[in-house]
């Protein structure tokens, strides 16, 4: 039920551990910072990490006549969260399932949960290019779609399997909104200069060879990695840092584009 839903965003990547559920936590925080009323779908079955990343552990959802009813933040209800990891007694329990009943349940995820108005759904899906992924092209077919956020660390074999994502992007027919590079320099919490202990500007030659926006650079931030576990965005916590410079620069764009 995504009637009332103003604007629908895909957070996606071909690799996995590039950071992408972070980066979509982060962002719903940041579009929320900015006054707007967000959603946060986590469809990545295997590896559901929202509910830890935002404190949300252990909640429980309900169903109503109108559908599955999603996890709000606070009283003001102006970020609700809705993840398979809500239905798993705890974070160890896998999800032992075939492709079938992995459909079924995505579909239900984007066409039977209860989203009151939002200006923003952001939807964190799994890695790949796999049953899932058809699965959500196939449902935004029946829904109006702004595009995807494409997540990559500057690794190339990182950018390899992103380029994949980006022709299956294509092949589909979604919109690509831009790449976002993560995990970009390592920041000392100390001095906060930066180091490129990887390589670099993997995202921003991506971006000009693929012919798309890139987004922004973020580094690794262990001064970020303390806010997971809670509602707090990095836009309040830490207002003049790299990651809150390049997420006020994506949440414009993305504000400029809707």
């Amino acid at each position: 039920m995504l009637d009332k839903v103003k604007n629908v965003i895909i957070v996606l990547s071909g690799k996995g551990g590039v950071g992408k559920s972070t980066v979509s936590t982060q962002l719903a925080l940041a579009l929320r910072h900015s006054g707007h009323k967000v959603g946060l779908l986590d469809i990545d079955l295997c590896g559901p990490s929202v509910p830890f990343l935002l404190g949300l552990e252990g909640s429980n959802i309900y169903q109503c006549d109108e559908g599955w009813v999603p996890i709000y933040t606070d009283a003001s209800k102006t970020l609700a969260v809705m993840s398979i990891g809500f239905l798993l007694k705890n974070r160890t329990d896998p999800v032992i399932w075939r492709g079938p009943k992995k459909t079924m349940m995505i579909r239900q995820f984007l066409t039977d949960v209860k989203w009151e108005e939002l200006d923003y759904l952001i939807i964190d899906t799994p890695p790949g290019t796999s049953d899932e992924h058809i699965t959500v092209m196939e449902c935004m077919r029946e829904v109006p779609c702004n595009g995807a956020i494409i997540v990559t660390t500057p690794q190339s074999v990182a950018l390899d399997d992103v380029r994949k994502e980006i022709t299956f992007c294509k092949k589909t027919g979604i919109k690509l909104l831009g790449i976002v590079e993560n995990m970009s320099g390592f920041v000392c919490p100390n001095c906060t200069n930066c180091t490129n202990i990887f390589s670099s500007n993997g995202g921003v030659e991506l971006a000009h060879l693929v012919q798309i926006p890139h987004l922004g650079t973020l580094p690794i931030d262990p001064r970020v990695g303390v806010l997971a576990g809670s509602t707090a965005s990095v836009l309040d916590e830490l207002p003049d840092s790299p990651t809150a410079q390049v997420l006020r620069g994506i949440v414009q764009h993305l504000v400029a584009l809707t």
